[in-house]
């Protein structure tokens, strides 16, 4: 069965605290009709700081969408090989031994997808499948390990890498008053994440069973409107309340395995706010200890978009107090309303797998 490694994740060295987000809301919002509202979510949300790829001054100014899509393509180059050569270090591999490249990001527009760059720059094989996700938003973190675990079922000597690259705060829009767009202002950070799944060997989650469900008619709720200035969020105020939807979906995998979603060992949830911990704690009837690597993710990153998840998978992993065949359940959700989830068992056996080139994940050799 496929395994997911130990992720690693890096954040840009630019902090913003609470206190400064408050305080630049109030400076640039002063005028606002419901600014006390917008203050009273922010504050709420539950994040101490947040990382930016670029100082907060400029971060506040834009420069127009073309000059903020080459920032997130220079940034991109420049950070992303660093975290991929750590999480394959953590898997035991190398870059020759990667046979599919699964690239996550809502937050910038590249063609070819960076997965180009990276086989021609960092010494991927040329055979290399590339298969970039680029319209889920935070789910696409919780897509990306789904879609790895099937590549190497089908290819069982397979390793797949993903990588996702968020940074939020090159999608800024300095007109946008709405309140939805102010609480994003304050909850959205950048990150960089990677892990590999392995086909065989490694240690960590091994990827047992998946599934994906959409909540209908939901996807005006979470979107980019694409303007001349960029990528615009729009929030819709029922987000928030969307686990009661998402739940049941949890529920019918875990069950579909023979588990029972509120008997489980480990939760690695997207934090987007705290209410959907908070909703699906009560709905599960679970401790909140169980999500306390989602909470340290947005405590101290912020939503990190798809790369959520595997900031908190590393967390797990640093916990290391799960034993061996402890149970548990992966979920991202993102526009749609979508959930991408998975259930898996946490392996800490170290299975003979391939060291070097070996079977190339079913490319025609």
């Amino acid at each position: 069965m496929p395994i997911l490694c130990r992720p690693a994740v890096m954040v840009p060295e630019h902090v913003i605290s609470m206190e400064r987000t408050l305080e630049l809301a109030r400076q640039l919002h002063s005028d606002h009709p419901r600014l006390d509202l917008v203050l009273w979510l922010i504050e709420n949300t539950g994040v101490r700081q947040r990382h930016l790829v670029r100082p907060i001054a400029e971060t506040l100014r834009h420069p127009g969408f073309e000059a903020r899509n080459a920032a997130y393509e220079q940034e991109a180059r420049q950070r992303v090989p660093a975290v991929v050569h750590v999480a394959l270090a953590s898997a035991g591999l190398d870059v020759a031994d990667v046979d599919a490249i699964i690239f996550v990001s809502c937050t910038g527009f590249l063609m070819p997808s960076m997965t180009a760059w990276m086989i021609n720059r960092m010494g991927f094989r040329n055979d290399t499948r590339q298969i970039p996700i680029a319209q889920l938003g935070c789910a696409a973190g919780g897509a990306a390990i789904n879609r790895a675990g099937e590549f190497c079922l089908a290819y069982p000597t397979a390793n797949v890498l993903i990588v996702a690259c968020e940074f939020c705060s090159l999608c800024y829009q300095p007109t946008d008053d709405g309140v939805g767009n102010l609480l994003s202002n304050g909850l959205f950070g950048d990150a960089v994440a990677a892990a590999v799944v392995r086909g065989q060997g490694g240690h960590g989650v091994q990827l047992e069973r998946n599934g994906s469900f959409l909540v209908p008619d939901t996807e005006e709720w979470i979107s980019y409107a694409v303007r001349e200035t960029g990528f615009h969020f729009q929030l819709d105020k029922r987000v928030p309340a969307t686990m009661p939807m998402l739940a049941p979906a949890l529920r019918t995998l875990a069950s579909s395995h023979g588990w029972d979603a509120s008997d489980l060992d480990f939760y690695i949830i997207h934090a987007g706010g705290p209410r959907i911990l908070d909703d699906l704690r009560d709905i599960l009837g679970v401790d909140p200890a169980f999500f306390r690597f989602s909470r340290a993710t947005l405590t101290d990153y912020g939503n990190i978009a798809s790369a959520v998840v595997l900031d908190s998978l590393r967390r797990l992993f640093e916990d290391d107090t799960l034993e061996h065949g402890a149970r548990g359940l992966i979920a991202g959700f993102g526009p749609g309303i979508t959930a991408e989830t998975c259930v898996g068992t946490w392996s800490r056996a170290v299975r003979g797998g391939r060291g070097g080139r070996g079977g190339g994940g079913g490319s025609d050799r």
